[in-house]
């Protein structure tokens, strides 16, 4: 069985960046589901708004494409590893979900 989250390419972080660009702030949505694994505090500081910022403003030090076509991409981010799990379709990008991760996470490509 292919495991859809394991990353297949890794992509340039210049191109990736090129890519979001292209969309405006308010064509990058957030839904319950990117919350998930947060707590109720954790939300009143990470908020839409805030992933939007880290997205357009912030240069990830590695991206990829998983097998299930999603990107993940990693950030350096306060003194922390930020993984955020994009969908990047044709008229918006969608943050399926982020969370924190140990250096020893980073995947090897």
């Amino acid at each position: 069985m292919l495991d859809t989250t394991k990353i297949k390419e890794e992509i340039d972080t210049t191109e990736f960046l090129k890519t979001i660009k292209r969309y405006c702030k308010e064509n990058i949505e957030c839904t319950e589901h990117t919350f998930f694994r947060l707590s109720k505090r954790q939300k009143e500081i990470l908020t839409c708004d805030r992933l939007r910022e880290i997205l357009i403003r912030e240069k990830p030090f590695l991206v990829g494409i998983q097998n299930n076509e999603n990107y993940a991409v990693f950030y350096n981010h306060e003194g922390k590893i930020l993984k955020t799990i994009l969908s990047i379709l044709n008229s918006k990008i969608r943050v399926v979900t982020f969370y924190f991760i140990k250096k020893w996470q980073i995947p090897k490509i």
